[in-house]
C-alpha cells in the first residue's frame, strides 16, 4: 500500500530537476550552528513561501547517523482526539519513495494510545507531506538505510502531551532517531478569526513576530508547562502546538534522568507583511533539539 504524493506541483515544484535545485539551494545557504539535531520544527506552507526557512531546520540534521525520522503532523482535515499512524507501507515523494516502518509501528500500537489514519485522510494531510522532499533530499546518499514513522497528531489535551511525550521519550534518546516537528505560526487575520495586535509593536507585522517570538522563547526553555500558559495566555494559532508539546513532554522526562539538551531556533519568517486589519500572514520558523552531553 503506497500513499501518493498528492499536493505535488500545487505546494511545490512539479518538476524533479526544479524541485531538487531548489531545495539544495536553500540547504547551502544555511549554516550547520545547532546540530547533529534530534528533532527539529520545520514549516509545511507551500515552499515559495516556507521553503528557506525549513532549510535552516534541515541543515542540522546529520544524515549519516540518522536510521528512523519520526514525522509528527498536526491534524489539519479531521477531528482527531489522540493520534494516528499511517497504514501505508511507503510514501512517494517527487524523488524516490520512502519506506514506513512497520516494525515501530507495531510497537507504538501496543502502547494502546495509537489509531490508524485511513489512506485518504493520510494523503490529504499536507503537514506530513511537505517534510517528504526534504527528508528524501538530506537522505539521498543513504536512501536504502533508513524509514519514516509517519504521526498524524490529533488535538491534545497537556495531559495527553505527557502521555505521548512518555510514549516517545525512549524514541527521542536513540542517536539514530530523529523527529520532524511540523509547525507553522501564527496564523493571523479575519479569515483564521485571530486578530491579536499590540499597538506598542509599531505595524501589526511586528506586534506577530513579538508574539511568535515571545512563544519561540518558551519552547527554548523546554517547560511544557510555560508553552501551556503562553498559549492560553494569548492563543497564538501555531497549528503544530500539540506536536511541539509532544516534543516538550519527551524533552522534560529526558532530561529528568540526567541528559542536557538544548533547543534554538534559527529562522523566522513571515508570508507577508501586515499593516491592515484586512491584511493576512502566516509565519514560519526553524529549529533544533540537541542532546549535548550526559551529566551524572
Amino acid at each position: 500500500m503506497e500513499r501518493r504524493a498528492t499536493h505535488s506541483g500545487s505546494w511545490y515544484r512539479n518538476s524533479v530537476i526544479e524541485l531538487s535545485k531548489e531545495l539544495r539551494n536553500w540547504l547551502s545557504n544555511a549554516e550547520l550552528v545547532h546540530g547533529p539535531a534530534r528533532a527539529i520544527i520545520a514549516p509545511h506552507a507551500g515552499y515559495a513561501y516556507s521553503g528557506e526557512c525549513a532549510g535552516y531546520a534541515y541543515r542540522q540534521v546529520s544524515p549519516a547517523v540518522v536510521r528512523r525520522i519520526f514525522i509528527l503532523g498536526p491534524s489539519h482535515h479531521v477531528r482527531l482526539r489522540g493520534c494516528a499512524l499511517s497504514i501505508a507501507k511507503t510514501y512517494k515523494t517527487p524523488f524516490y519513495d520512502l519506506t514506513v516502518d512497520t516494525l515501530i509501528n507495531a510497537q507504538l500500537e501496543k502502547t494502546q494510545q495509537f489509531s490508524w489514519m485511513d489512506m485518504k485522510t493520510d494523503e490529504n494531510e499536507h503537514s506530513i507531506e511537505m517534510q517528504l522532499p526534504f527528508i528524501a533530499k538530506i537522505m539521498q546518499e543513504y536512501k536504502d538505510q533508513f524509514t519514516i514513522i509517519p504521526v498524524l497528531v490529533g488535538s491534545l489535551s497537556p495531559e495527553q502531551e505527557a502521555v505521548y511525550g512518555d510514549v516517545f521519550a525512549p524514541y527521542f534518546k536513540d542517536p539514530q532517531n530523529l523527529f520532524i516537528i511540523s509547525s507553522d505560526f501564527c496564523h493571523w487575520g479575519e479569515r483564521f478569526n485571530y486578530t491579536y495586535y499590540d499597538k506598542t509593536q509599531g505595524p501589526i507585522h511586528k506586534s506577530i513576530e513579538k508574539l511568535d517570538k515571545r512563544g519561540m522563547d518558551v519552547i527554548e526553555s523546554l517547560e511544557p508547562a510555560m508553552f501551556t500558559d503562553y498559549l492560553k495566555k494569548f492563543g497564538n494559532t501555531i497549528c503544530g502546538r500539540h506536536p511541539i508539546g509532544v516534543m516538550l513532554n519527551a524533552a522534560k522526562i529526558i532530561r529528568s534522568q540526567g541528559y542536557n539538551m538544548g533547543f534554538h531556533f534559527l529562522n523566522y519568517a513571515q508570508s507577508s507583511e501586515c499593516h491592515n486589519m484586512t491584511d493576512s500572514s502566516v509565519s514560519y520558523a526553524s529549529g533544533s533539539l540537541v542532546f549535548e552531553f550526559q551529566y551524572d
